[in-house]
């Protein structure tokens, strides 16, 4: 990440903080991000104000660095990016509460989701946090609000996962998938994870009944069919993966990874709604929702052991160049964390 630069204009705050900004697009993280002292955010009516102490990186990071595919840019800002920065994932401290916010003081600990969150404050809403899970670490707990709820919100919501179910879940070792494996193995499904080589026996760790290896075996080739396919990975075509699924199965498209500029595989995503009404299989995606009541409920099954987060490694915020390059390599299993120096 280059030297910190000058002061970069925000709306409102009292003061200034440490955060990373990112003043264009751009699909190499090294040449989009800097450090800078920019104002403070103020907190606002019905709002919270945290102080960050730990955010993550995903895939989304990624797709609002670049503005890529274009399809987001309507969202994200047509000609430059609309916030100072893509994060999405808090863990920390409430600073402040606005008017009209019950269940939160200063002090709380929580977790949760809020916009620009790669700085030292940032500010959401009270129905995008809940308390942090007392037996995770802030860089664990960050890792949690944005990929969990997705992972949770396909597998329960959209999968409609039930016990005794055949469960295929492609890009298990990422982020999304370490958590999607898991919340699946918790409602009795068994389940079969698609990984690399070197990363099969973290995904049978995390509950994994069957584990196959792409680089060397075809996973939807054969007679197997599967009561739901959560596809993460995003990299097989709607006809290979209906072929896979069972004549009444449901298969949820979580990923759209391609190199289409305008699209990025999103396509693939509005061709499966478009069938699934003239089929049995039940074909779809969608967007998740970061809201209290995920985060609760996934507050209960870290508290009761049926969900770890898999940690992969800790950078500091100066850092976040390298974190999003090292997500882009593909190497890691779960995710990575950033750490938010004190102010």
């Amino acid at each position: 990440m280059g030297k910190t630069g000058g002061p970069v204009g925000t709306t409102g705050g009292t003061g200034t903080m440490t955060a990373v900004v990112q003043e264009r697009y751009g699909a190499e993280p090294e040449g989009v991000f800097r450090r800078a002292r920019i104002a403070r955010p103020a907190v606002r009516p019905g709002e919270v104000l945290v102080r960050v102490l730990a955010s993550s990186v995903d895939r989304g990071t990624w797709h609002m660095m670049a503005g890529l595919p274009y399809a987001v840019r309507p969202v994200s800002g047509l000609r430059g990016p609309k916030l100072p920065n893509p994060g999405r994932a808090v863990a920390g401290v409430v600073e402040e509460v606005g008017r009209d916010v019950a269940g939160f003081a200063p002090g709380d600990e929580v977790y949760g989701t809020a916009v620009a969150a790669f700085a030292e404050y940032a500010a959401t809403r009270p129905d995008r946090i809940a308390p942090k899970p007392a037996g995770l670490s802030f860089e664990q707990a960050a890792t949690v609000p944005v990929s969990a709820l997705t992972a949770l919100q396909a597998v329960r919501d959209r999968a409609m996962v039930r016990p005794g179910q055949q469960v295929l879940i492609t890009g298990a070792a990422g982020g999304v998938g370490t958590f999607a494996v898991q919340i699946a193995h918790a409602l009795g499904a068994r389940v079969t994870a698609v990984a690399s080589t070197a990363k099969l026996d973290a995904v049978r760790a995390l509950g994994a009944d069957r584990a196959v290896d792409y680089t060397r075996d075809d996973f939807l080739a054969g007679r197997r069919r599967y009561d739901a396919i959560v596809d993460i990975a995003g990299n097989r075509t709607l006809r290979d993966l209906r072929r896979a699924l069972a004549p009444r199965g449901r298969l949820v498209i979580t990923g759209g990874e391609t190199n289409g500029r305008w699209l990025g595989g999103t396509d693939r995503q509005l061709r499966a709604q478009l069938l699934s009404p003239f089929v049995g299989q039940h074909l779809g995606t969608f967007i998740a929702s970061e809201h209290a009541d995920g985060l609760r409920d996934l507050t209960a099954l870290i508290d009761t052991g049926k969900l770890t987060p898999v940690l992969a490694g800790v950078h500091p915020l100066a850092e976040t160049a390298t974190a999003v390059r090292r997500l882009l390599d593909g190497r890691i299993t779960g995710k990575l964390a950033l750490t938010v120096p004190a102010p």
